[in-house]
């Protein structure tokens, strides 16, 4: 997300605008993005999300040309099929409709259509499927991660390694004290502060930590509603299938009526997958260790079921990475903070984040250089929404 910012700020404000990014860990051993499956969808419920998501394939299709010549973000286009039972057939249709109306090419499938056109699924309680077969489907996380910061370095933009520890406040005499001043330590436990005109908090899972040193939930008035978001572990699993009727390279990304998923890594027979775990037994953030019982227990099942081929697996590889979960309706947080007019927020996308990395960090830098959206409006995923107690629910999760 800093880095996409930085990108769309330099492309827009050039040497006019100096623009720092504060990496805590510039290797991104532990960055959310790297870690990510890298799916990417339009199958949202709410507009702007969906929007969101087409703008990220246009620019993945570009990326060579704009952002890296030499960095591919292996976009694959297989597309999203969604299954869901009789309880959410309907929903289905209804999402289906908006989605379509907003330019999606999805198709709805019933039972046995769904088998005529992936016999490798058992369809038993699948009452529908949604087919996103036009733009949807998976790309490298990483390499749109680090192509973007390559680019933000190219066009000027500088990287200082370090992590937050505190804001500089100051008073104005009125409600709210400004701010203008971060400070963040270095590896050699030095503390630095820089100086801003403009601050946008992207510290992913960690940026509710962040904001509470802004007084972000820690007072009154505007600052009494907290940015409530926080790091959430989830598990991906590279499996190889030893069973027969093995879904095809062309196979796309399948999600379960469970809300497993899974889709093809590579050529050579390899799937990943995973699946969020029940909301009253989330996993310890201590640390990124794989529990492999999970997916013994929560993901082989599922998949089973559901592929026959699945039946017979071996796990050959896994890992762990954290959402940005946002507790307050699992949306991202999109721009400046009502009781401060220089410090933007673009965080809690909860697990559909790097679906609208390019989109967010063009929309902050049209926040911050134009004075408002231009593109796509993004103004209902602003703080006040949180401010007001007026949840922007995205159902559509994984």
């Amino acid at each position: 997300m800093g880095s996409s910012a930085a990108y769309f700020l330099k492309k827009k404000a050039g040497k006019s605008l100096d623009v720092v990014v504060i990496e805590k860990d510039c290797t991104y051993r532990k960055a959310s993005t790297a870690l990510s499956s890298g799916c990417i969808r339009q199958q949202f419920t709410i507009p702007q999300n969906i929007m969101m998501s087409r703008f990220t394939v246009e620019f993945l299709r570009l990326f060579k040309k704009d952002i890296d010549p030499d960095i591919d973000p292996n976009l694959t286009c297989n597309g999203v099929l969604t299954l869901t039972n009789e309880e959410g057939a309907e929903n289905m249709k209804k999402c289906a409709g908006l989605q379509k109306e907003l330019g999606v090419n999805v198709e709805l499938l019933t039972a046995d259509a769904l088998k005529s056109k992936f016999p490798w699924i058992r369809t038993d309680a699948v009452a529908l499927a949604a087919f996103g077969c036009v733009n949807e489907g998976w790309f490298d996380p990483w390499a749109l991660m680090m192509g973007l910061r390559r680019k933000a370095q190219s066009l000027g933009a500088r990287y200082v390694e370090g992590e937050v520890t505190d804001f500089i406040f100051k008073s104005t005499g009125g409600e709210y004290d400004a701010i203008d001043e971060v400070v963040f330590r270095t590896a050699d436990s030095k503390q630095h502060g820089i100086k801003f005109n403009q601050c946008i908090l992207a510290a992913g899972a960690y940026s509710g930590d962040i904001a509470r040193k802004a007084a972000i939930g820690t007072k009154s008035g505007l600052l009494s509603a907290p940015l409530s978001i926080e790091p959430r572990k989830r598990y991906v699993y590279v499996i190889k299938s030893q069973g027969d009727n093995i879904p095809p390279l062309t196979a796309p990304l399948v999600i379960d009526t469970s809300k497993a998923y899974f889709r093809r890594d590579g050529t050579a027979g390899n799937f990943i997958c995973g699946r969020s775990p029940p909301k009253d037994n989330e996993p310890s953030t201590d640390n990124l260790d794989v529990d492999m019982d999970f997916f013994e227990t929560n993901i082989w099942p599922q998949l089973a079921y559901r592929i026959p081929a699945f039946e017979s697996l071996k796990v050959v590889g896994s890992w762990a990475g954290f959402y940005e979960f946002n507790k307050f309706d699992c949306n991202g947080v999109l721009g400046k903070h009502p009781a401060y007019d220089n410090f933007y927020i673009m965080a809690g996308y909860s697990g559909h984040g790097i679906q609208k990395i390019p989109a967010v960090g063009r929309g902050i830098a049209e926040l911050i250089v134009d004075g408002g959206f231009k593109t796509i409006d993004l103004s209902l995923l602003g703080f006040d929404r949180v401010v007001e107690n007026k949840p922007l629910v995205e159902l559509a999760l994984v």
